[in-house]
């Protein structure tokens, strides 16, 4: 489970306790410091060689006061196609999603899903758009696509680049 991996922050620090610990501790402080949060979770990936770097990303944005995130990173030695790799993106965001969800409920936060693929059939990526959003919206939570997922597209994008 996602809880089990190692997570840092956006300047690596390692977070020591487990995510939904911290998850909780930062929904606390965000709230007595009066600020309405958003969470945007998403998975970019980027194939090296013989090797697949995952970043999945857990970013908070304060309504008009900036935002942090938290990062987990994973390396796949598993050959896979371009679908088989969204998806697998995918999975990785809702992974690390459910265990918070409850969390975000209780303390009124929206949560989003995002997914770095392409909304335009012209790119390898659309081929998954379906079965990613039934497999997001089928497990309840809200989702983007490009151009709009961004946590995905620019944020764990930069982490894998």
């Amino acid at each position: 489970m996602e809880q089990q991996q190692k997570w840092r922050r956006l300047d690596g620090t390692p977070v020591k306790r487990n995510i939904e610990d911290e998850i909780r501790s930062a929904l606390v402080r965000e709230k007595e410091a009066g600020h309405e949060l958003k969470v945007c979770i998403g998975t970019d990936s980027q194939v090296k060689g013989a090797e697949t770097a995952f970043a999945t990303v857990i970013v908070f944005i304060r309504k008009g006061k900036g935002g942090f995130m938290y990062i987990n990173t994973e390396i796949s030695r598993k050959k896979m196609s371009v679908k088989e790799r969204m998806l697998k993106e995918v999975a990785r965001s809702i992974d690390a999603a459910y265990p918070l969800s409850r969390l975000f409920t209780l303390y009124g936060v929206d949560l989003e899903i995002h997914a770095d693929i392409n909304t335009n059939p012209g790119f390898k990526s659309n081929h998954a758009l379906k079965e990613a959003m039934g497999y997001i919206q089928g497990m309840g939570f809200s989702f983007r696509a490009k151009p709009e997922a961004f946590a995905s597209s620019s944020c764990a994008n930069k982490v894998v680049q």
